[in-house]
């Protein structure tokens, strides 16, 4: 049994402990939370922009703490998951590294890519794993077009586009604190730029365009260029000031001998378009969103039972996604391309 103790209940934190709840495995054995009423299992003041509400919770035989340290100490508690605020992901990543935990870090791994060196190098050195969750391969329409690109059932990948745009999170009042949550290139895009990481690689360069808001970008489009000219690879991510529109994301991916199609805003499913002209809809159950994070969890309970690192979660490519993120506000700033 994996026993985990998740750090910070806020949204994230009530979804990890919810889909902790559907997998084998695993249980949640204490939770560190400063918030009295959400220590006492009082989460009705808890929002997102997907997901269940929040509700009153039965914590009975979790152990509650309000000190990271004290929960640190705990021997149940074999895996740390941390759900803060983005900039204190370093501190209790490495905090819990270095009491000898493994670490569930939510994306991004952090606000600069210093910090998510020195995670990534303090995991290597303490023999722990360092996972961070990049959700994005575990959510159905994504993973099938993971498998479909990385199997090469369709031929060689040429490319493709990704789209993930909010209306703005007002109840977020430090979204635009690149000292806080770094905005919506770091908070929302890095995703897709994880996503596009692990399909495509790191490319050389990206160019993007797009509008500031204070010192994050807050709707941009992004190309990232590669060695291989035939890769055509891009983005558009952000914020628009309308509070209509939900939260949506899709992708175009372009392979040898089909496109791959999917987008929530359109109410497109995932679509195949194969080179013999025939459009085909694969059946992808719909899904709670909580169940696709529980087969993240999944991951987390498989990498610590069986020591193995994961190729999804792993901290390289969060720190590679990052990377991608600060470059794109940088090409912005500086009104052109600028190399990885």
């Amino acid at each position: 049994m994996v026993r985990v103790g998740i750090v910070g209940i806020g949204f994230m934190g009530m979804i990890h402990y919810l889909a902790y709840g559907k997998v084998r495995g695993v249980k949640v054995t204490a939770i560190c939370e400063k918030i009295p009423e959400r220590l006492a299992g009082d989460w009705r003041g808890i929002k997102g922009n997907f997901g269940p509400s929040g509700r009153k919770m039965d914590l009975s035989g979790v152990a509650k703490y309000s000190d990271l340290h004290e929960l640190l100490a705990d021997p149940n508690v074999d895996v740390v998951d941390v759900c803060l605020p983005p900039s204190l992901h370093p501190e209790a990543a490495l905090a819990g590294l270095e009491a000898g935990k493994h670490v569930f870090c939510e994306k991004p791994i952090a606000l600069t890519t210093a910090a998510a060196d020195a995670m990534v190098k303090t995991a290597s050195k303490k023999g722990k794993l360092l996972l961070i969750g990049h959700v994005l391969p575990f959510f159905a329409a994504y993973r099938f077009a993971y498998d479909a690109v990385t199997s090469g059932k369709y031929g060689k990948p040429l490319g493709g586009h990704f789209t993930r745009i909010i209306s703005d999170p007002l109840w977020l009042k430090d979204f635009y604190d690149p000292n806080v949550c770094g905005g919506p290139a770091v908070d929302l895009h890095i995703h897709d730029a994880h996503f596009i990481r692990l399909l495509f690689g790191l490319p050389k360069s990206v160019q993007s365009v797009g509008r500031m808001r204070g010192e994050v970008a807050e709707f941009f489009h992004s190309h990232f260029l590669y060695d291989d000219p035939q890769l055509t690879v891009s983005a558009t991510s952000g914020v628009i000031r309308q509070q209509g529109r939900p939260f949506t994301n899709g992708y175009e991916i372009h392979l040898e001998k089909a496109t791959l199609v999917f987008d929530s805003w359109m109410n497109m499913p995932v679509t195949v378009l194969t080179e013999d002209g025939k459009v085909k809809r694969p059946k992808i159950p719909a899904r709670d969103p909580v169940d696709d994070f529980a087969g993240e969890m999944a991951e987390v309970v498989r990498c610590v039972q069986t020591g193995t690192p994961s190729p999804f979660l792993d901290g390289t490519l969060a720190r590679d996604a990052l990377l991608l993120a600060h470059k794109q506000t940088e090409s912005i700033i500086k009104r052109r391309p600028v190399k990885v």
